[in-house]
């Protein structure tokens, strides 16, 4: 059963920052090594991710320009940072595109039969606008019994690891395959919020997938006008 219609005025859920992408500068970088430097130099709590991917053409002696690089086996090495012309972004972007084409299609056949789902975030804002007489667990209950949703969550019950269904994903699944891989694609180089060179902080404006959008399209058209000798460094955000 979908939520009633929500009030103009109505709480707007907001977007969950867990990573974020932070532009620094070349005297900045190298003691960017440990929770307590991020937090000095960058006002942010968390750690530094290693989720980029270093370019294949990196030489021995440019190693020390990226930020906690390492080898985890067979493929790319991955960094948490540096100059943008020493990362691989366009492996990236069609790597992440390329995975979410494939989970795209196997949560097609999982919920194949069930209709359109009413996403998340609808049901966390009606709560929001009135927790009493809407409380938590109402919402997240009307949400678990759309049978959509029920099939994602048997078929995650089945299955550890790879495979996984993120039913916070659910409107974006629905928007179609094409939508949801370049969703990802973007995704994997802008991740939830960017931090620009002067500080300027760009993210969704909500959790709704059409905020999303409108972040992940600005982030990437500012992505593409840096020079490659900028920086970059991927932060895992810390919350209380």
């Amino acid at each position: 059963m979908a939520p009633k219609t929500i009030p103009a005025t109505a709480a707007i859920p907001e977007a969950v920052v867990r990573t974020m992408v932070v532009c620094v500068s070349d005297a900045l970088s190298p003691v960017l090594n440990g929770s307590r430097n991020l937090e000095r130099h960058l006002g942010v709590s968390g750690t530094c991710c290693p989720r980029y991917w270093a370019s294949p053409a990196l030489r021995p002696w440019q190693h020390h320009r990226l930020i906690d690089l390492r080898k985890t086996g067979p493929g790319p090495r991955y960094c948490a940072g540096g100059p943008i012309g020493l990362l691989d972004l366009a492996g990236m972007r069609h790597g992440a595109y390329v995975g979410a084409s494939v989970r795209h299609a196997l949560w097609a056949g999982v919920v194949a039969g069930t209709k359109a789902a009413t996403p998340w975030p609808a049901f966390l804002q009606k709560h929001l606008s009135d927790p009493s007489a809407y409380p938590m667990a109402a919402a997240a209950a009307e949400f678990h019994r759309q049978p959509r949703v029920q099939a994602m969550r048997m078929h995650n019950a089945t299955i550890r690891g790879a495979g996984h269904l993120d039913l916070a994903e659910l409107e974006m699944f629905q928007a179609g395959a094409s939508a949801y891989a370049s969703y990802h694609a973007l995704w994997a180089l802008c991740t939830d919020a960017f931090v620009t060179e002067t500080g300027d902080r760009m993210q969704p404006a909500s959790a709704f997938f059409a905020d999303r959008i409108t972040y992940l399209d600005q982030a990437a058209r500012y992505l593409d006008s840096l020079d490659a000798s900028q920086r970059l460094v991927a932060i895992t955000v810390h919350h209380p």
